[in-house]
């Protein structure tokens, strides 16, 4: 059974504050203690907020939590599409390109060295980017034109990792040959 106020004040189970509002009433008189406890009902709930409450509020709440869902910076990268827009892989965990050249990228501080690294054009789209060839003597496995696939080289938030400045890929594979496997010496690089 719904708990109203009607039915409390009938039962006498009013706390003090409402049998303050409602002082001057006989709590057994049905007709004068409805709205004054309704409305003394709705002081105690909705206090100083601005909540919707109550029956038929749903489409209030629901566009209240709607608008606020927009302050949630993941929530609107996320709706708006930005990391497909700006991403050049547009979304996607992994992409084919063709190598254009060999090129060192120089360590952050306080580390020094030369990391090998490759310029990649990327099919799908055309755009180029630079991606790492992690791995003991990794670049000497990957010569011009090939075909590789490059992948996301895990700094935070997509971008690049460690002490490599603007390097956010890594080579994967090496014509459709896993890089890692020639490095260890499993597997031979294929001709093409």
């Amino acid at each position: 059974m719904a708990y109203t106020p009607f039915k409390a004040a009938k039962e006498k189970d009013l706390p003090s504050v409402l049998l303050i509002v409602v002082k001057n009433i006989d709590v057994n008189d049905e007709q004068y203690i409805y709205r004054p406890l309704v409305r003394a009902s709705l002081i105690l709930q909705e206090g100083e907020s601005q909540v919707a409450k109550g029956l038929y509020t749903a489409t209030k709440q629901r566009n209240n939590r709607q608008q606020q869902r927009w302050n949630d910076r993941y929530y609107r990268k996320r709706v708006m599409k930005l990391k497909e827009k700006a991403d050049p892989l547009q979304g996607a965990p992994q992409a084919k390109g063709i190598v254009v050249e060999k090129v060192g990228v120089e360590a952050k501080q306080p580390n020094s060295g030369i990391r090998k690294c490759v310029r990649v054009q990327l099919i799908k789209n055309g755009r180029q980017v630079t991606a790492l060839a992690p791995g003991n003597l990794a670049i000497s496995f990957i010569d011009e034109h090939d075909e590789v696939v490059i992948e996301g080289v895990g700094g935070r938030m997509g971008r690049s990792y460690g002490d490599l400045s603007g390097v956010r890929y890594r080579v994967a594979k090496v014509n459709n040959v896993s890089l890692k496997e020639m490095v260890r010496g499993r597997k031979e690089k294929p001709i093409r």
